[in-house]
């Protein structure tokens, strides 16, 4: 396994939800802002969202409203919940942690999980 684990991704109808999650370990969560992309084949990978320790988020425009990232600090993990999903949505969906010290900054992805949004 590497430093971040994946789950949750499958096939999903439209209009359903699924909700992924991340978990790392606390050395690398607590000193992280997390966050989802995504990857539709033939497509640059492009941001979800995000959360910093602190809790503040930010979305894409087109996910705000239907997508929710959240962090459980006590398990050491990020969540994605998606709602309303459609077929633009299918992509492969990568987890990142941005590790930022005094001394140095890292980013960490996990190794992706496959959404599929298909009646």
């Amino acid at each position: 396994q590497g430093e971040l684990v994946e789950s949750g991704g499958g096939v999903v109808q439209p209009g359903g939800s699924l909700r992924l999650s991340c978990a790392a370990s606390e050395s690398i969560f607590s000193r992280s802002t997390m966050g989802w992309f995504r990857q539709a084949p033939g497509t640059t990978r492009d941001l979800v969202a995000t959360i910093t320790t602190s809790g503040t988020t930010k979305y894409a425009d087109d996910m705000r409203g239907r997508f929710t990232i959240s962090r459980d600090n006590a398990k050491n993990t990020v969540y994605l919940q998606m709602n309303s999903l459609n077929a633009d949505d299918t992509a492969v969906y990568y987890c990142i942690a941005a590790l930022r010290t005094p001394d140095f900054a890292r980013d960490i992805w996990g190794q992706g999980t496959q959404v599929t949004v298909s009646s």
